[in-house]
């Protein structure tokens, strides 16, 4: 009998013993993913490429990732565990794990990606802080020009993020290659005609008027160091056709700062003419619409 009490208590303990371990050893591995659809939990981190688990409170996470929240950056707004220091990681029997910036799960060092290293890194409406390389949500408000701090897609308009004017010109109800425009391109947030005069060394004489139109762009990616090397801008004429714009060799009708791109484009025009409808765009980027009026 007092044998099989014995046995009785020894059972116990190593179910207990085998408890604790669970609560406390806190898994570093974890499932890789690149969307929601990849994970147990439908919670990918895509920042990160890595699943996390969802939560309701801090209770229905580990001791060491107990922090029950939205994470920072995501469009997904179900709240998942997440780490909070380094400490905490190793609250158990491990000593070298660290809590990931851009994770935000208990981890080997190096063992997920830095994050983000550009806005299209991010879910829809956020932006990738470059130095950190996390996602975070983007701003709602802005100053100056060009994407300053808004979404990639949106552009700054009197200090409000939002996106470039709905194309509603007839050259873009005529264009027949709509598949081509998208929000990864480069983004054109402002078309200006810049000046008008004859210039028959530059135009013939059918068409003396050259009139010079700048269009302001961003792209993630870098501009080329030419105007010539440009490639996937065009010029759309009403009759939804495209043509490659005129862009002068000479200096300061090409202008590059950071993401931001001016471009002065040449038109062509009758002596009597005032005024023009034109289309921009480039390819993956957004369609621009602009009454020109010289």
């Amino acid at each position: 009998m007092q044998l099989r009490k014995m046995m009785v208590m020894l059972a116990a303990l190593s179910s207990m013993s085998l408890a604790l371990t669970a609560c406390g050893d806190d898994a570093t591995t974890v499932e890789s993913c690149t969307s929601d659809t990849d994970c147990s939990s439908n919670f990918c981190n895509t920042a990160a490429g890595v699943c996390m688990d969802t939560c309701e409170s801090g209770s229905d996470c580990a001791d060491s990732e107990k922090n029950c929240a939205v994470l920072a950056g995501s469009s997904n707004t179900q709240k998942v565990c997440q780490c909070q220091t380094n400490q905490l990681c190793n609250s158990g029997d491990t000593t070298d794990l660290v809590c990931g910036t851009v994770s935000k799960r208990c981890e080997e060092p190096g063992s997920t990606p830095e994050g983000c290293t550009k806005d299209a890194d991010c879910g829809a409406g956020n932006t990738c802080n470059t130095t950190t390389g996390v996602c975070s949500p983007a701003a709602t408000t802005c100053t100056g020009e060009g994407q300053a701090t808004c979404a990639y897609g949106s552009a700054c308009y009197s200090n409000t993020c939002s996106a470039p004017p709905a194309p509603t010109c007839q050259n873009y109800d005529k264009f027949g290659n709509k598949a081509a425009l998208g929000t990864t391109g480069p983004i054109i947030f402002k078309v200006a005609t810049t000046s008008s005069a004859t210039d028959t060394n530059f135009c013939p004489a059918s068409e003396p008027k050259r009139v010079k139109i700048t269009i302001s762009a961003y792209s993630n990616t870098a501009w080329p160091a030419t105007s010539a090397e440009l490639n996937g801008f065009f010029y759309v004429v009403v009759d939804g056709s495209t043509k490659a714009p005129s862009i002068s060799t000479s200096t300061g009708n090409y202008t590059v700062s950071g993401k931001r791109a001016d471009i002065v484009a040449n038109l062509c025009v009758a002596s009597t003419s005032t005024t023009a409808s034109l289309g921009y765009y480039f390819t993956g980027g957004n369609f621009f619409c602009y009454q020109s009026s010289y």
